[in-house]
């Protein structure tokens, strides 16, 4: 468990099990809030002071990065172009077989090469094992995803 105040930490088994649809969406979309500068309000998250300008005014709530369209295509936007391969480079991920393809995926792999490309900037390296979400088994139904998931849009 991460300490007070501190990001989640990051690993190559956690990216590994956000990529394998072994967690939930919240959870995913907190690790990437929390490295954005959003803070725990009630009912949600909302932008802090550390939250970008661009993603604060966008987005003064927490967006719904993998319910969502608009958030996650400003989320693949804003990966520096020179880590948009990271997935393939760091976790040897050659993407989803296709009949297990769908928006929920896609945007589960722009959450993990977001997150490693959130490393790459700061030139943090990648360790192989650390805290995992709560495991989940994979859904039966990719696109309803695990229970308590938003509906994809």
């Amino acid at each position: 468990m991460p300490a007070l105040n501190a990001p989640w930490p990051l690993s190559r088994a956690l990216m590994m099990q956000i990529l394998e649809d072994r967690c939930s969406d919240r959870f995913v979309c907190e690790r990437i809030w929390e490295r954005l500068g959003y803070v725990p309000a009630r009912p949600g998250w909302r932008a802090g002071d550390c939250t970008p300008a661009n993603w604060a005014n966008t987005f003064p709530e927490a967006p719904e990065l993998i319910a969502e369209r608009p958030p996650s295509v400003h989320l693949t936007r804003s990966i520096p172009k020179p880590h948009k391969q990271l997935l393939k480079q760091q976790l040897a991920f050659a993407g989803y077989r296709i009949e297990d393809l769908c928006p929920r995926r896609t945007r589960r792999a722009t959450a993990v090469n977001w997150m490693l490309a959130w490393l790459a900037e700061r030139k943090e390296p990648l360790p192989e094992q650390g805290p995992l979400a709560p495991e989940l088994p994979i859904p039966e139904d990719p696109l309803q995803g695990h229970p308590g998931d938003r509906t994809v849009t």
